[in-house]
C-alpha cells in the first residue's frame, strides 16, 4: 500500500501526462468502468494532425480522481472532471508539438537529474523509486518519458512566456512599501504574477491557432 501511495505522490510531483497518441489506431482493450466487457478504443479528440484516445483519458481521468481523494477535496461529476481533463490534455498537447516544431528537447543528463529529484522528495533512491513504481504496474521508463515530456513544455513556456515578462524598479518599490517585502521577494512575487498573466493570454493564442476536434461529446 505504501508503494502505491509513493509512486502515485511521485507521478503528481512530475505532473505527469499520460502518453498522448501519435496516430490513431483501433485496438481492443477492457473497459476499466465495465468489467469483463471488451471494447474499442476510440479517439476522443484531434489536436492538428495528433490524436488522444478514450484509454488514454481514461487513465488520465483515474489518476486525478486518486489525487483530488488523497488530498479530500470534493470531486466534480464524472462528465465534468472527463471535460476537465480533456482539455488539459489538449493543450499540453499542442505545447508539445509547439516544442517539436521548435526542435526543443532534453538531454538525459537533465532528464535524470530530474527523475532522481523526484525521487529524493520522496525519500528515497533511485532503484527504491523505480521498485515503487513497479508495484503500482509502472515503469521507470514510462515516468521518465512523462518527466521529458513536462520539461519540454516548461522549456517551451520560458522561451515564449517568461521572456515577455519585464519588471521595472518602480513596480518593485511600490511592492516592497505596499507589502513589506524584501526586493528579492518583490521581484520574484511580481514575476510570478506577470507569468500566470501571460500564461493565461498564450494559452489561449496557441489554442486559437490550433485546429481542435473534441469528440469527447460523441461517445
Amino acid at each position: 500500500m505504501r508503494s502505491r501511495h509513493i509512486a502515485t505522490l511521485a507521478l503528481a510531483l512530475c505532473l505527469a501526462a499520460l502518453p498522448l497518441a501519435g496516430q490513431a489506431q483501433d485496438a481492443g482493450l477492457t473497459d476499466s468502468h465495465t468489467p469483463g466487457r471488451q471494447m474499442l478504443d476510440r479517439i476522443v479528440a484531434v489536436v492538428n494532425d495528433d490524436a488522444i484516445m478514450h484509454s488514454e483519458l481514461e487513465e488520465r481521468v483515474d489518476q486525478t480522481r486518486s489525487q483530488i481523494a488523497r488530498q479530500q477535496q470534493e470531486a466534480p461529476s464524472d462528465r465534468v472532471l472527463r471535460e476537465q481533463v480533456l482539455d488539459r490534455m489538449i493543450v499540453e498537447e499542442i505545447q508539445l508539438q509547439l516544442a517539436r516544431d521548435a526542435n526543443l528537447s532534453i538531454d538525459d543528463t537533465e532528464l535524470n537529474g530530474q527523475v532522481r529529484a523526484i525521487a529524493e522528495n520522496n525519500g528515497m533512491t533511485l532503484d527504491q523509486f523505480a521498485d515503487a513504481l513497479e508495484a503500482d504496474g509502472l515503469s521507470l521508463s514510462v515516468v521518465r518519458d512523462q518527466v521529458r515530456r513536462e520539461l519540454m513544455m516548461r522549456q517551451l513556456q520560458q522561451r515564449q512566456v517568461a521572456s515577455r515578462v519585464n519588471i521595472s524598479e518602480r513596480e518593485v518599490d511600490r511592492f516592497v512599501e505596499q507589502e513589506g517585502a524584501s526586493r528579492e521577494q518583490a521581484r520574484q512575487a511580481l514575476f510570478q504574477r506577470k507569468v500566470n498573466a501571460e500564461m493565461e493570454e498564450w494559452i489561449q493564442e496557441i489554442r486559437s491557432r490550433a485546429f481542435v476536434d473534441n469528440r469527447l461529446a460523441e461517445g
